[in-house]
């Protein structure tokens, strides 16, 4: 931070004082040092009591509430004259801190405190409300109540702080109150209750929040919200407090409950299927024989094509399992699709369960492949996936449909903020946080409309001819969706049945899945009685769903799984799917409704022994492992797989028959199914499976850049292998998920993991193991600055013949460029690219004409490193390969500086970063960083440069990257030369220490600079 001087601050710079979320002091654009967290409170206090006497017995309690040290009353006077000087140095008369008697007083202009101003704001509109101005109270209720972060975020508050926390959210929750209530006086319901649903949500022991809320849900016609947010209320207040609501809650319950009105009955409206594209378009297929609801398709429908464009919408479907949310969702997209070209997208966010919730990282990873964002460009982390996401859809004309969300919090991050998208969000669990808009609440269908489901699947014949059983029969049904289509079902495969006989079935059956025997009962009856007229083979099959936990199977996985022939479990799914029991989600792929799932596991429980069902699951394991060494074939060396599984022939050869080498669309349609089996196989007995099932995804992964994939399948393939004792499978788990740390700058635990592996295989004898391993670790040395090691042991594994050349010969020239033998490494990249021509190996080939490119850009070689590196580029392009492209687009933006080329190189410079960030490679960050900056410089725009700078100086230490945290410190100490001399020579003494640890050769002129700089003042 700069320094200031009294003279450039007058009577009339902006100055306020912040303690509502931080601590901090503003004069101007700049903030004032406060100094250490102790000094701070001592500044904390004086703010809250502002012009008043603060005793010194009060300043030491509040910093030492329990014990405080013989030195505590020094230590107060020191940290008030620190605070003195600043504000003396830097602040007018405006904002003094005073020494008198007995302690200390800040005298200041309140105005200037941000918490007094919002106080007054408060005072005034309470006075407002009285007076009956709830018009002109609402905008300063407003600014109160947008005061969402706590007093003194950060610090350790003592007795009297706390007291003012507290305090002061106790001001801000009266203030929502008031504001609420002004919205409903001024007949403005629908922005009382978007204010209060968030509110509520975090505080759900707020009672008269909640109380207002329905108010406001009631007044706008949303009486079920109402009656969900009196449920939610009573079971926190009863669970949590063991108190009932309040007379005033169960008055407002009484109230929404009469007002309360049902889905109007309506006629069936036909859905027309259009034949669509299906490059961007991957939304199941949904039913042809969708009635009822007309109503809220209309709504929804009107919602989308009146919308405003740059803003988007989103809309929320709620209601119990199998009531039609998901059905109702894919119905209006299936029909808007034609308005939303770039892209209709559906992702199962698999919310029902803890287990199976799938992350918002995972979704949106999902997602931004949907809409054809490469593997390669997708960031790691949840931020950086989130910042590309919400970038994408704001231009996109899209159709997003987020289906089983478990609660807002999953939802939340994987909604857009801007650009024309629609998105249709569908829950069991009504989500109060996420728009203004109530949710589509859905009830069953009313008896008309599922009279009118049972037709279509039945005839209308039937239904005529036997009215009131037909009534009967959606009645047992409940009206639920999902049972009157399996009940109709039923019947369609038996045109001599009556609906009668059909109900007096039902009548006699009461079969229930745990944790839904009320409110599901019917729908249990119906699947019972789907279930029992199967034949023995269909039966097993569909017990056999029951299981597993991966989100599909094939119809050769089903064949394993249950021991058949594929054509006959071809014909046994072809039976399960016509009976509504199984879902065909796309051609050749099935799954089970989550009820369904959980039925068909009950079932397995009961009537499968233990062993055949652990014989069923192993069968199952072992068909997807070879399946995906045979679909990993042209990516993964067949002999080092084949050293590594030590797998015998398959179980089921014919099975494989249909598995394609080298389909890398199959496995990328099984991803997630590999990361649920390997976690299921280590969870149940399969431990040998689990981690030959990690590493034999672990090339796909790598290349698709699955990091976290990696590190799951690979975690939990370790603790099977440990469990079953192969200390060989041990050290090959740890040596993969030290590739996921490596790739994801985790170079410590990489480290760690690298080690273990050196150490169990020389305790096994495995010399050339353990070598290979050493290797391994020249990757970690050479990115954590240790280039000595990592230059030993690459050139002893290139003597030892452990390994091939290949993979060697870039870390050694890398290795030697870094130390400054740039001759050496351009024998060694020549070398390289030498042997990667012989052998036709384009991936190799491409990474060798980078690392020669890089050379030559470094020794000012620019005309030859431009010609190099940009035939990197095409090749990449050509392979589709993003390995190391970062780095070759920085050195070109580099190469391209040195030419005077600046606006093409700062260009190359925002790529490189773009492309970094995507793959993410965190050390590639800062080394990109540190390279504009370098040009920010030479373009004169050092501002500019500084802060790139010091985000390159973060991520480097973040990740304990010492070659380009000293490069930072290097081009701090460029930018602070002439105006901080000391702090500018303090930077340089850092960095040179850490290149002279390195040996890199930039310490010759790092000391070349220290030397001409002048003294520092004793």
């Amino acid at each position: 931070m700069c320094p200031w001087t009294r003279a450039d601050w007058g009577r009339n710079s902006s100055m306020e004082i912040q303690v509502v979320g931080g601590l901090a002091v503003r004069i101007g654009a700049a903030g004032l040092s406060l100094g250490t967290p102790k000094q701070q409170l001592v500044l904390a206090l004086l703010v809250v009591r502002a012009n008043q006497l603060v005793p010194m017995h009060d300043l030491v309690d509040e910093l030492w509430p329990d014990d405080p040290p013989r030195s505590a009353i020094a230590n107060v006077r020191t940290y008030a004259g620190n605070l003195r000087r600043s504000l003396d140095s830097y602040a007018d008369d405006r904002l003094r801190i005073v020494r008198e008697p007995g302690g200390y007083r800040l005298l200041a202009d309140e105005s200037l405190i941000d918490l007094y101003r919002l106080t007054a704001r408060w005072r005034h509109a309470r006075e407002l409300m009285r007076a009956g101005a709830p018009a002109q109270a609402v905008p300063l209720l407003e600014d109160v109540g947008a005061a969402v972060a706590p007093l003194l975020a950060g610090l350790t508050l003592g007795p009297v702080l706390t007291a003012r926390r507290e305090a002061a959210s106790q001001e801000r929750r009266a203030a929502l109150e008031s504001l609420a209530e002004a919205h409903l006086i001024l007949g403005r319901p629908e922005s009382a209750a978007s204010l209060l649903r968030e509110e509520v949500s975090r505080q759900p022991l707020w009672e008269r929040a909640q109380c207002l809320l329905m108010r406001a849900l009631t007044a706008a016609g949303d009486a079920g919200g109402a009656l969900a947010v009196y449920r939610a209320a009573r079971e926190a207040l009863t669970g949590e407090l063991g108190v009932p609501p309040s007379e005033e809650m169960e008055q407002l319950r009484v109230a929404a409950a009469l007002a309360r009105r049902r889905v109007p009955n309506s006629v069936t409206e036909a859905e027309t299927i259009r034949k669509r594209s299906r490059t961007h378009d991957w939304l199941p297929r949904t039913v042809p024989d969708f009635v009822g609801r007309k109503e809220i398709v209309d709504r929804l429908l009107h919602d989308v094509r009146e919308r405003s464009g740059g803003v988007p919408t989103i809309r929320l479907i709620d209601g119990m399992a199998g009531c039609g949310k998901t059905t109702l969702a894919l119905h209006v997209a299936s029909r808007l699709a034609e308005r939303f070209p770039d892209g209709q997208l559906f992702v199962d966010l698999r919310g029902h369960t803890e287990d199976t919730r799938m992350t918002p990282t995972a979704a949106l990873d999902i997602l931004l492949r949907q809409m054809g964002v490469p593997a390669g460009r997708i960031p790691m982390e949840l931020p950086d996936r989130l910042e590309m996401w919400r970038r994408e859809l704001a231009t996109r004309a899209a159709m997003v449909v987020l289906d089983n969300a478990a609660d807002s919090r999953q939802v939340e991050p994987l909604l857009p903020t801007s650009g024309p998208a629609v998105v249709l969000v569908t829950s069991r669990r009504r989500l109060l946080a996420l728009t203004e808009r109530p949710p589509v609440s859905l009830a069953v269908l009313s008896e008309p409309e599922a009279l009118q489901l049972l037709t279509t699947l039945v005839g209308d014949g039937r239904v005529t001819a036997e009215r009131e059983a037909a009534r009967r029969l959606v009645g047992i049904c409940g009206c639920l969706p999902l049972a009157v289509r399996l009940a109709g079902t039923r019947l369609a495969h038996r045109p001599d049945w009556r609906i009668s006989d059909l109900v007096d079935r039902l009548n006699d059956r009461s079969m229930i899945l745990p944790g839904l025997r009320t409110e599901a009962r019917s729908v249990i009856e119906a699947f019972a009685e789907s279930y029992e007229p199967l034949d023995e083979a269909c039966r097993r099959t569909f017990r056999s769903f029951g299981l597993v936990t991966g989100g599909h199977l094939d119809t050769a996985m089903v064949a394993a799984l249950n021991d058949l022939p594929w054509r006959e479990a071809a014909d046994v799914l072809d039976e399960l799917v016509d009976r509504n029991l199984v879902q065909e989600t796309a051609a050749g792929r099935y799954r089970l409704h989550d009820l369904m799932r959980r039925y068909a596991a009950e079932l397995a429980r009961e009537e499968d022994e233990r062993p055949a069902r652990h014989a069923a699951v192993q069968n199952l394991l072992d068909h997807l492992l070879h399946s995906v060494v045979r679909a990993s074939a042209q990516t993964e060396d067949s002999g080092v797989l084949a050293l590594h599984l030590r797998l015998g022939e398959p179980r089921r050869a014919d099975l494989l028959v249909g598995r394609e080498h080298g389909d890398l669309d199959w496995l990328e349609d099984q991803r997630l199914n590999l990361i649920a089996f390997a976690r299921q196989a280590a969870e149940e007995g399969h431990e040998p499976m689990a981690w030959r099932l990690a590493r034999a995804s672990w090339r796909f992964f790598y290349t698709r850049g699955y990091f976290d994939d990696i590190s799951v399948t690979h975690s939990a393939g370790l603790a099977a292998a440990r469990r079953c004792g192969d200390r060989h499978a041990v050290a090959l788990m740890h040596n993969y998920l030290a590739s996921a740390c490596v790739r994801t700058g985790a170079f410590q635990d990489a480290s760690t993991h690298l080690h273990e592996v050196v150490s169990i295989l020389t305790g096994l004898g495995d010399a050339a193991g353990a070598q290979r391993a050493r290797f391994n670790l020249g990757v970690v040395y050479w990115l954590t600055g240790r280039l000595q090691q990592s230059l030993e042991i690459n050139r002893l594994t290139l003597r030892s013949n452990v390994l091939d050349t290949l993979p060697v010969l870039p870390n050694l020239g890398l290795t030697l460029r870094c130390l400054g033998r740039y001759d050496e490494s351009m024998a060694v990249h020549r070398l390289h690219l030498f042997v990667a021509r012989t052998r036709q190996d384009p991936f190799h080939m491409s990474n060798a004409l980078g690392h020669l490119g890089g050379v030559r850009y470094r020794l000012g070689q620019n005309a030859q490193a431009e010609r190099l590196l940009r035939a990197s580029l095409a090749l990449r392009d050509r392979t589709g390969s993003g390995f190391a492209r970062a780095e070759t687009i920085s050195d070109l933006a580099g190469t391209y500086r040195q030419l005077g080329r600046y606006e093409e190189a700062l260009r190359h410079h925002e790529a490189a970063i773009e492309a970094a960030a995507a793959s993410g490679e965190q050390q590639v960050q800062a080394e990109a960083r540190n390279e504009l900056a370098v040009t920010l410089r030479a373009v004169g725009r050092g501002g500019e440069a500084a802060a790139v700078l010091e985000e390159a100086l973060a991520i480097a230490t973040r990740i304990a990257h010492p070659y380009e945290q000293a490069r930072a410190l290097s081009g701090l100490a460029e930018h602070l030369v002439d105006e901080q001399p000391v702090e500018a020579r303090r930077y340089r003494q850092r960095a040179l220490a850490i290149f002279e640890r390195m040996g890199a050769p930039e310490r010759h002129e790092l000391r070349r600079q220290l030397a001409a700089m002048p003294s520092p003042p004793t």
